[in-house]
């Protein structure tokens, strides 16, 4: 089996394209020049490559012996819209963007465990390396999925990670069953009759109806879901008006909502239009909703996290792996990748450090090495020969 002493040779070549990736940050479902980064190492690698797969994505099909199984490691590629603020020799060079989530570590562990696996060939079957666009909310994995992800390169199962800071290096941490929330961004929009400030009573105030509808948006949680279900709703934008001295016609709100099963989310849903319709007409004003779900509750498979989890420990030994961890209301759309496949998603410890989606915010390159071992056991595992 793989041990982190085995990746060593690699570390500087890793390191150095890991640097090229964070200092060339391209946003989702645009990322195109390190989509032909990945396909051409993947090539020089001898790996067969298909390019554009969801618009930006890139599979790598890697066969060995005869056998039929066939697992997914997926490893996602976007940066953020946000400027970097680090002084670094490989700071972002474009303006706006920047690798702030390690997206751009976890595309060089997925490109150096494809160079392991490619060089020791200690498996038998087939290794689909999915290096997935778009992750940040730009529907990546359900693009790849529509393009035919798992009809073009079936997978009996798939595997993801990601970087944890706070967590120390060598560290990994797990959530059997479900381990992240899905999300959705929903709108209210309220339409009353815009008048005069000085003469209230010459119009229909949606600035009032929009307060209350905030308010009383907040009794969803506390009120209509069951108190073993875990759920949240955040009102996070309001807006209504541009001067002082005029009621407007129109004013909204917007926020998220987080939970852990897609009936929870639609029962969310009916309780956001219920309550927004009924109080904009309490006040004589109508209320609209836009509600977008952009990410899938994530799943654990608990078989397959167990393999993860074993895999792990024998790369760093079972006190450094945490086989249950709590779930967060954070969401990742490999969800959907998930809900097909029966999958795991593991965190892989990063350090002390700037949290993710920080401006100063850079990757730890101490943290490739486990990626690397980790994507490469999990294979050794599934698609384990009959001797090596």
């Amino acid at each position: 089996m793989v041990s982190l002493r085995d990746i060593n040779p690699y570390l500087d070549e890793l390191t150095a394209l890991r640097h090229d990736l964070h200092a060339h940050p391209e946003i989702g479902m645009e990322e195109h020049r390190t989509a032909d980064l990945v396909a051409r190492e993947l090539e020089r690698l001898g790996i067969e490559v298909h390019r554009g797969v969801g618009r930006t994505g890139v599979v790598g099909v890697l066969r060995v012996g005869n056998g039929e199984g066939a697992i997914g490691l997926r490893a996602d590629m976007d940066a953020l819209a946000m400027a970097e603020a680090n002084d670094l020799p490989y700071r972002s060079t474009i303006p706006g963007m920047m690798h702030a989530c390690g997206h751009d570590g976890h595309t060089t562990m997925l490109l150096g465990a494809a160079r392991y696996l490619v060089e020791t060939r200690r498996f038998n079957g087939t290794v689909n390396l999915i290096f997935q666009p778009g992750e940040e909310g730009a529907g990546g994995a359900e693009a790849m999925i529509a393009d035919g992800l798992f009809e073009r390169f079936p997978c009996d199962s798939v595997f993801g990670m990601h970087n944890r800071p706070g967590l120390d290096v060598g560290q990994y941490r797990i959530t059997p069953g479900p381990a992240m929330a899905g999300g959705a961004f929903f709108t209210v929009t309220v339409e009353g009759r815009g008048a005069h400030g000085a003469r209230p009573e010459d119009s229909i105030d949606p600035v009032p109806a929009v307060a209350q509808i905030t308010l009383a948006l907040q009794t969803i949680v506390s009120r209509n879901m069951p108190p073993e279900e875990r759920a949240v709703v955040s009102i996070t934008r309001l807006s209504g008006g541009d001067a002082f001295n005029v009621i407007p016609q129109t004013a909204s709100l917007g926020g998220t909502i987080r939970c852990f099963s897609r009936a929870l989310m639609e029962k969310i849903r009916e309780r956001i239009e219920t309550v927004a319709a009924h109080t904009a007409e309490a006040y004589g004003a109508r209320a609209t909703v836009s509600f977008r779900p952009i990410f899938a509750p994530l799943i654990n498979d608990k078989e397959q996290a167990a393999l993860y989890a074993d895999a792990a420990a024998e790369l760093v030994g079972e006190g450094a792996v945490d086989r249950h961890g709590a779930a967060v209301m954070g969401s990742e759309d490999f969800s959907f990748m998930t809900e097909r496949v029966p999958g795991a998603y593991i965190h892989v410890g990063a350090g002390p450090g700037r949290t993710l989606h920080h401006e100063l915010y850079d990757f730890n390159d101490a943290v490739i090495p486990y990626g690397v071992a980790l994507y490469v056991s999990v294979v050794e595992r599934k698609l384990a020969p009959e001797a090596f």
